[in-house]
């Protein structure tokens, strides 16, 4: 089987295993955060940070949601990284953006985050400060979502399962 027919039929697998109810979860929150006069904060690293600008982008202009991405400031979020290290990157943001309990989380991450695996600890440490501030989280993540998947209010786990393609499904999605 060629690579896209292959890519094709893992991505109609993948279609086929979704939630809408995860979905239509999300779009309430989603909604409740609007209606509130919150604001919603996008994380991701890597491949998910260019994502997270573009939902920042969709989030304001499509659905009318204030929205930020730490990603979108270079200069700040290397100078945070210099003098506080990867760690604390986006907690230390979010302290700075005054992050409240009208205020919402999502993160888009293949792994999810983990603290033990040190695999993006930048979003668990997030995280964490969000549940402590009483923010809504939401999470994208891919196989078994990590420490978002734990914690989030709302979670869509991309069922790519053991696809070497797992990245590329996550961040599609």
């Amino acid at each position: 089987m060629s690579y896209s027919k292959q890519h094709l039929h893992e991505t109609a697998e993948i279609i086929s295993q979704l939630d809408p109810a995860v979905c239509e979860t999300a779009v309430q929150l989603l909604a409740a955060v609007r209606e509130r006069g919150g604001r919603l904060f996008v994380l991701g690293v890597g491949g998910s940070a260019g994502n997270a600008s573009h939902e920042v982008n969709d989030f304001r202009k499509i659905a009318g949601i204030e929205s930020y991405t730490p990603t979108d400031n270079v200069s700040e979020l290397t100078a945070r990284t210099n003098d506080d290290g990867w760690t604390s990157v986006f907690t230390e943001w979010l302290k700075g953006s005054r992050l409240g309990e009208k205020d919402a989380v999502l993160v888009l991450s293949v792994g999810g985050g983990s603290l033990e695996k040190n695999v993006s600890p930048n979003l668990v440490t997030a995280l964490q400060l969000a549940k402590e501030r009483g923010s809504a989280i939401l999470g994208i993540v891919g196989r078994d979502g990590g420490y978002t998947a734990q914690v989030a209010d709302v979670t869509g786990v991309v069922p790519a399962g053991r696809s070497a393609n797992v990245t590329r499904h996550t961040e599609a999605f």
